[in-house]
């Protein structure tokens, strides 16, 4: 009863934690910053094209911008944190970063994009920034993005080999999204009606998939091994899925996929409230990892999308503003969609601290193979952690439900995140090309041309496994992005005359600790018993893109650079 106290302490407390700061701190964004107004004319109504400029229902579009936003982030990184620092500062971070840089990152490059006609963060770094600083922020996130894209691929491809039974529901789930949107837009049928009967559709095609999994011969497919052959199809469902209208399937998918998700948590919740397992997981492992370095800066960096992320601001900014209907839904949708970001990331450290053990208990003849913390860590990854540890809790709360079963739901919504992240980041990717180089040369403004050319630049980085060479300092570039979305948002609220300490501060701490990382990484790169000259050159020159960027902030915000603004004036609809 005190450990089943302590999980429902732990886990309301956090709960009213993000409530507070849902109710205030956004609330206070809004009054002095923002000042929404539901009269004014967003983009997805004053360019509406019935392809990427849509207005929408603002429960899909909260369900796609949660859904692109979400990913595997909010799991991979609290996972991977609590093991080398522990539950308790993980847990502190995951609240503080959501609240005060997380959430308010979202919410402002959003509505700073709609007040832009939907451009970009690297358009608007122009505007407000410079030409050169919109140049070298337009090619470092094409190069992080194209990045995202082979890896999501990559592992999605390895998760439907590692469990051929969620082959089926992955793929079925396709043409079920696409008979929801003719539903919901061609039809206007009841939303909740069909979501329901959707949903039920959902379950039913795992119930299918678990019964009959659809394995590759271990030879291959048509010349390509398993791994390549679903590689290549992903990648290829992901590049028409992308310039495809939104609501014919990617936003009708994401908004499923949410439900998927939100039905895996509701599980884990209910499965941690009646179990009340004890957290396994030390509560601090002190301020040294051997393996990751010291607790600041690595933390902040290991945890990422669970606290903070700068890919997001490529979400909101390329397709959730392009998509907003009406201003007053955009803190419930940005803001709130990473305070739910947050609410995933609290129970997966909940989850895998209290469904995986540390250390065997005494006598007790569990199988540390399956769920041992670090030994379930070192043989699947966070993949087999998450899901062995919701496995064994939702196992003990419903007996019924076969821990191979239950874990394969975990397993199989995870996946289904990473799919609507891959999808969406080829869109995205599209549009920084379109943007950047479409006015320079014809061709990249035909979006088939250059849908083909992400696509197959992602899949080189992913097939060749060129991209293994460079992720392991992702998560500092992709807290560097975050960090050149708040100067760009500070910079702007500076030339419409708003406070800026609300993004100036969360800037200037993203861009310490993200140097301070890169600078770690880079002497361990350097000074490892067989140095990997490659990682640690790049990380010393993402250090000089840091300061670069740090630079060109602090002199635009002391005056030192042009700023226009002209294109964030956009009339209301009562004009």
């Amino acid at each position: 009863m005190l450990f089943m106290l302590t999980i429902a302490i732990l886990l309301f407390a956090c709960l009213f934690f993000y409530f507070i700061g849902y109710r205030f701190y956004a609330g206070r964004l809004d009054s002095e910053l923002i000042h929404p107004d539901a009269k004014r004319v967003t983009p997805a109504l004053e360019q509406n094209d019935g392809v990427d400029y849509v207005p929408s229902k603002p429960l899909v579009l909260f369900g796609h911008n949660f859904a692109s936003i979400a990913g595997a982030g909010p799991v991979i990184g609290p996972i991977i944190a609590m093991h080398h620092f522990g539950w308790a500062i993980t847990l502190v971070w995951i609240l503080l970063g959501n609240v005060f840089i997380g959430a308010v990152h979202d919410y402002l490059t959003l509505m700073v994009s709609v007040r832009n006609r939907g451009s970009s963060i690297a358009d608007i770094a122009e505007s407000t920034m410079g030409y050169r600083a919109k140049a070298v922020f337009a090619i470092f996130l094409v190069l992080a993005m194209l990045l995202v894209i082979a890896v999501f691929g990559v592992v999605a491809a390895k998760t439907l080999i590692a469990q051929p039974e969620m082959v089926f529901p992955t793929f079925a789930i396709i043409p079920v999204s696409v008979i929801l949107g003719w539903c919901i837009y061609k039809k206007n049928f009841n939303l909740k009606m069909v979501s329901w009967i959707a949903v039920l559709t959902v379950i039913l095609n795992i119930y299918i998939g678990f019964q009959i999994p659809l394995s590759l011969p271990e030879d291959g497919v048509m010349g390509f091994s398993p791994l390549i052959f679903w590689f290549v199809i992903l990648m290829i469902y992901a590049g028409i899925a992308s310039i495809l209208p939104v609501q014919i399937l990617l936003q009708p998918r994401d908004y499923l996929s949410t439900y998927i998700l939100f039905g895996t948590m509701a599980l884990a919740i209910l499965g941690l409230l009646w179990v009340g397992p004890e957290l396994n997981t030390p509560a601090w492992r002190g301020a040294m990892s051997e393996e990751q370095g010291p607790v600041w800066p690595m933390l902040f960096v290991l945890v990422a999308c669970g606290a903070v992320s700068g890919f997001h601001s490529l979400v909101v900014g390329g397709t959730t503003s392009k998509q907003l209907a009406n201003e007053m839904q955009g803190k419930i949708i940005s803001y709130g969609g990473m305070l739910t970001e947050g609410v995933v990331a609290v129970v997966t450290v909940l989850l895998v601290g209290g469904g995986l053990y540390w250390v065997a208990p005494q006598g007790s003849g569990i199988d540390m193979t399956q769920l041992g913390f670090r030994e379930t860590l070192q043989s699947g990854g966070w993949i087999l952690a998450f899901g062995n540890g919701f496995g064994n809790i939702v196992h003990q709360m419903l007996p019924f439900l076969s821990f191979t079963f239950a874990s394969m739901i975990a397993v199989l919504a995870l996946n289904t995140f990473v799919l609507t992240t891959l999808d969406t980041a080829v869109r995205i990717t599209r549009f920084l090309v379109q943007e950047s180089l479409g006015d320079k040369v014809f061709v990249f403004k035909n979006k088939y041309v250059v849908t083909v050319t992400v696509v197959f630049a992602a899949y080189l980085i992913g097939a060749t496994d060129g991209w293994q060479k460079i992720w392991p300092i992702f998560g500092a570039t992709n807290q560097l992005i975050a960090a050149v979305a708040l100067f760009v948002v500070a910079t702007w609220l500076m030339a419409v005359k708003k406070p800026t300490q609300y993004v100036l501060y969360p800037a200037i701490f993203m861009v310490i600790t993200t140097i301070g990382a890169l600078g770690w990484q880079a002497y361990r790169f350097f000074t490892a018993p067989q140095p990997n000259l490659f990682l640690g050159s790049t990380a010393v020159v993402l250090i000089g893109l840091a300061v670069f960027v740090g630079n060109e902030g602090r002199q635009a915000l002391r005056g030192r650079r042009v700023i226009s603004v002209s294109a964030t004036e956009i009339p209301s609809r009562a004009e």
